[in-house]
């Protein structure tokens, strides 16, 4: 009989100190502590004002939240960085041509695209730099801004920074 509690009692240990190589948020066990995500300048040909402050933010967030990482200002065991490179506007679908000539365009969408460079002091065959892009549709009708902007925005900085931290931390 104590031969099988010892037993229960290893095969217990051996099970639970497994649950430590997995997360729910795919990260699994890193040897990194600290991250740091350097500001992304917006160098975009179209610039809207104050996006690159807000992904920046957007991504630290993304990754405060999903990890059990701090965030430092500067020597992070993990570093992202990069730019905004592209901001654009562009027609998808056009409407008919009305009885005074003129076209428009019936859905608009706006992409934007990120470069990042993401270096892991720990273990540098996970450095990368790639570009990352998403993009939002919104009504030809409407403008770029306001809460069309805010939505787009939002819509697609989430996107972004959740394929930034899969391809750096969640391996997916």
């Amino acid at each position: 009989m104590k031969k099988i509690y010892s037993l229960l009692a290893f095969i217990s240990l051996f099970l639970l100190s497994g649950c430590n190589v997995y997360n729910f948020t795919g990260t699994g066990t890193i040897d990194a502590k600290t991250f740091q995500v350097n500001f992304f300048q917006n160098n975009a040909d179209l610039i809207e004002p104050g996006i690159d402050r807000q992904f920046t933010l957007a991504l630290q967030d993304l990754i405060m939240n999903q990890t059990n990482l701090n965030l430092v200002s500067n020597s992070g065991d993990l570093t992202y960085e990069g730019e905004i490179i592209d901001y654009r506007i562009t027609p998808m679908t056009a409407t008919a041509v009305t009885s005074n000539g003129d076209a428009g365009a019936a859905q608009n969408r706006l992409t934007i695209r990120v470069n990042v460079r993401f270096t892991n002091k720990k273990k540098e065959t996970d450095d990368f730099e790639k570009p990352f892009e998403f993009y939002y549709d919104f009504a030809g009708t409407s403008l770029p801004t306001g809460s069309v902007l805010n939505a787009a925005i939002t819509t697609i900085f989430e996107r972004i920074t959740q394929d930034i931290f899969n391809e750096s931390l969640a391996k997916w």
